[in-house]
């Protein structure tokens, strides 16, 4: 049985919190398959070095996320991850640390580039117009709500791409670097900026060009998550 590290330094966030994010990653590392059951209370509590009612209320909270399943007087068990047991996690800030901050932000870069191509593959007159609106909001709205106008138009794109489980888990990734770093940092780019990026993206998209759409987003994503990472190592620093 993979044995969990124990917990030697002082969490900067809720023990509870942090043993759920241990948990995680033990049951994400493809080591626990659905359907397994975990250690115990009593052995977790003893592989952490945490108490037990702080074991106990980070599997209750797992268990509440649909990630395990706990079956009285037999025990604890994996139940698998499905797209939307990934978006609660990343909506909650569970998988995310500033240990993971790179990873994410490179995740998300490298799937806004897949659903950039894939929405102008499957652009429609009502997915473009809606883009078209999108991006018109972008331009026009007040300063206040550009981060919003601009979370929708990506969001646009993910409805247009047509694949949920893309859609869902940028959806979560975009939450959680919006109000996880990019308000705790101030990792933002002037609004010209900004929109310009998603001028050639717009465009891509609806002239059906895959290959220019992904290069549009490529380079808008470059841009952003070079100007995140330094905030964050700033921040770190």
């Amino acid at each position: 049985m993979t044995e969990l590290a124990r917990i030697t330094v002082e969490p900067r966030e809720p023990l509870a919190a942090e043993v759920s994010r241990r948990l995680i990653d033990y049951l994400m590392s493809g080591e626990v398959q659905p359907g397994d059951r975990i250690p115990s209370e009593r052995q977790l509590t003893e592989m952490l070095g945490v108490n037990r009612p702080t074991v106990r209320e980070a599997i209750k909270s797992l268990g509440f996320l649909g990630l395990l399943e706990i079956r009285q007087s037999s025990g604890t068990y994996f139940r698998g991850t499905d797209s939307d047991v990934l978006y609660r996690l990343f909506e909650l800030g569970l998988v995310l640390g500033e240990r993971g901050a790179r990873d994410m932000v490179q995740a998300r870069a490298e799937l806004e580039v897949i659903v950039a191509g894939l929405a102008a593959q499957a652009r429609d007159e009502a997915g473009v117009e809606l883009l078209r609106t999108r991006l018109t909001a972008m331009r026009e709205c007040p300063d206040a709500e550009f981060p919003e106008a601009d979370t929708a138009f990506h969001a646009a794109l993910g409805e247009l791409a047509g694949n949920t489980v893309l859609r869902d888990m940028l959806k979560g990734m975009r939450a959680m670097i919006q109000r996880g770093w990019v308000e705790r940092t101030g990792a933002v780019r002037s609004r010209k900026v900004a929109y310009d990026d998603h001028v050639p993206i717009f465009e891509a998209v609806a002239n059906g060009d895959a290959e220019a759409a992904r290069a549009a987003m490529a380079r808008h994503m470059d841009g952003a998550s070079r100007r995140l990472m330094k905030a964050l190592e700033q921040r770190e620093g």
